[in-house]
């Protein structure tokens, strides 16, 4: 159960700031999709709604989405429909239902940086960055491995790259949380960036495994290093085990996509 003592909509970030450090149990709501899952007391819930921070904008380098736009806006938006090839779009696709999709936030997924996220892999290869009201501007890939810390989320920066990046996951129904799920980018100088997640922790960039794709390894070896690189675990939706062997079938099947290929 949850309860709810006192709900505000601030004028200004400033305000929310304020509100969101005044006590422990003070709390950002997002679209409040997950809310329910557990059971929790919060003083005073802070909702963004006031803040201008529902866009998708692009300039000549990058692309701004406000932290208060939903993923169904990121399904929909052409902007982000046409960005290298629709990876962010696509994943996003798989969460739940049109309902669901049109309350969730992408402050909220990205910044409570859930392992079962089908936003987060996509953003990791199109080398996306966060700016924080406190903590400024910083890589993606940072802020998922930086300790928690209370702040606001106010927008994701996505630089423009040339390539074509694809997401996949796989998952036991449609609409189901993924057991494992993933992105691959390749850029137009054969450059790979690859990012597993689900595992069941958040996603996380496989670094060495890509660049030995890039120097021209097998994407066989590839998928078997990618496996030992990061860690995978056992929760109610998979064992360690399966979640190993279904990366490797990911990956080989996400390079086929952006163009790749692998020994027969």
């Amino acid at each position: 159960m949850v309860t709810i003592k006192e709900y505000i909509a601030p004028k200004t970030i400033e305000e929310a700031y304020e509100l969101l450090i005044a006590r422990k149990n003070n709390l950002i709501l997002g679209g409040c999709g997950f809310i329910k899952i557990g059971s929790r007391n919060i003083n005073t819930a802070i909702d963004l709604c006031n803040l201008s921070l529902d866009y998708i904008v692009e300039n000549e380098e990058e692309i701004l989405i406000g932290a208060d736009t939903t993923l169904r806006q990121l399904e929909i938006n052409n902007i982000i429909k046409n960005h290298c090839g629709g990876a962010i779009s696509q994943g996003v696709s798989y969460i739940v239902g049109v309902q669901f999709r049109n309350m969730a936030r992408v402050g909220a997924s990205v910044f409570s940086r859930y392992g079962f996220s089908d936003l987060l892999p996509s953003l990791l290869v199109l080398d996306a960055k966060v700016r924080l009201y406190k903590g400024g501007v910083m890589d993606l890939k940072d802020f998922l491995e930086k300790k928690y810390e209370k702040d606001i989320l106010l927008e994701v920066i996505l630089p423009k790259k040339d390539g074509i990046a694809v997401y996949d996951c796989l998952r036991k129904s449609s609409g189901d949380l993924p057991i494992i799920n993933g992105a691959m980018f390749k850029g137009n100088n054969c450059e790979y960036v690859i990012a597993i997640g689900s595992r069941p922790q958040r996603a996380k960039l496989a670094e060495k495994s890509m660049e030995a794709l890039e120097y021209g390894a097998s994407i066989d070896k590839v998928a078997d290093m990618v496996v030992d690189e990061l860690h995978f675990g056992t929760n109610m939706r998979g064992s360690r085990e399966y979640r190993e062997e279904m990366c490797k079938v990911l990956i080989k099947r996400m390079h086929d996509k952006v163009g790749g290929y692998h020994d027969r």
